[in-house]
């Protein structure tokens, strides 16, 4: 499983950065450089842009500071389709990328996509899925939720920030067909256009649940006013030792998320190795590990040709399971 194989290369990632290349002199250097984050301000796909726009420049590995445009619908198939189909050649542009890109091109959400409509760059991280409540929410564990879901499918809404049928629609579908729901299609998820909409939706008791990754939770569970009920780690999380893993609760279930990024399969090859080198000369840096894990994001790097096996490996995981879960047939 997918899942598994991210939870190996973590352990490796640290020792693949001293053997990363350095970015040298280059037959392309990048004018008026982009980052398009597939949905609204304040969630994964946001942090990765800004995070990176902010190490290129600082380290010098752009001229000028990258422009990041929020591209929102779809789940990321906005983004994705003005990529393949207005952006195809363009050098400038990267694309942040996650597993919920995966699932729309696995479950064929973005239509008539396929994994060869773009040049798949890198990823440079990973992090694990956590359910939360509002902090004064009557739901103590993943167990109560759990129960009061199994007897009313119905009765407790899901936000998650993607649409329906991405990762944050999978993790609590997983949990669901832990728990031994018969039809786990019934629970009832609200999608939004980025982690920060599902949050604030969060905290304005229109849904009662959140499916997302820590990086998006974490200023919110730091205020107090959300809490978290499970992470879906292998083992306790070191920053939050008090949150109960979903296996502990009876729930076998593991959930990460990769965070990298694609860019347009037209693009020149010079320009795909200046970007390649750019992000594993970034990813080397102290500093920008730093953030990484202040935002509970473990190190998980993909270049090359190693990326590109990675993304066919992930797509067909992520078809087989959503086959699996009834999300497509």
């Amino acid at each position: 499983m997918l899942i598994k194989s991210i939870r190996v290369a973590a352990v490796t990632a640290i020792a693949l950065l001293a053997t990363a290349p350095v970015v040298s002199a280059e037959d392309f250097t990048p004018e008026n450089p982009e980052c398009i984050a597939p949905a609204n301000p304040g969630g994964g796909w946001d942090f990765i842009c800004r995070t990176t726009a902010k190490y290129l420049f600082d380290l010098g590995l752009t001229p000028s500071t990258m422009q990041v445009t929020n591209m929102t619908g779809g789940g990321g198939g906005v983004a994705f389709a003005h990529t393949v189909k207005e952006r195809n050649e363009d050098n400038n542009l990267i694309v942040a990328a996650s597993m919920s890109t995966s699932a729309r091109i696995a479950q064929g959400v973005f239509e008539g996509a396929t994994k060869e409509d773009v040049h798949w760059l890198a990823t440079f991280g990973a992090e694990y899925g956590a359910i939360a409540v509002a902090a004064n929410s009557e739901i103590q564990s993943l167990t109560q939720m759990m129960d009061m879901i199994k007897a009313d499918p119905r009765s407790i809404a899901i936000a998650g920030g993607s649409s329906v049928g991405s990762y944050d629609h999978i993790k609590p579908m997983l949990i669901g067909q832990a728990a031994g729901m018969e039809d786990v299609t019934k629970m009832k998820y609200v999608s939004f256009s980025g982690g920060g909409e599902a949050v604030t939706a969060l905290l304005s008791n229109s849904v009662q649940a959140l499916s997302g990754d820590m990086s998006e939770m974490l200023g919110f569970v730091e205020s107090g006013d959300i809490r978290l009920i499970a992470i879906l780690s292998p083992e306790r999380l070191e920053a939050f030792p008090e949150v109960p893993t979903a296996k502990e609760q009876g729930y076998d279930v593991v959930g990460a998320n990769w965070r990298g990024f694609y860019m347009p399969a037209g693009a020149s090859d010079a320009a795909k190795e200046f970007w390649s080198n750019a992000i594993q000369t970034m990813v080397q840096d102290a500093g920008f590990q730093a953030d990484l894990k202040a935002a509970s994001i473990e190190p998980f790097n993909n270049f090359g040709a190693d990326m590109d096996a990675f993304a066919a490996k992930t797509i067909d995981e992520v078809r087989t399971l959503s086959k699996e879960i009834g999300i497509i047939q």
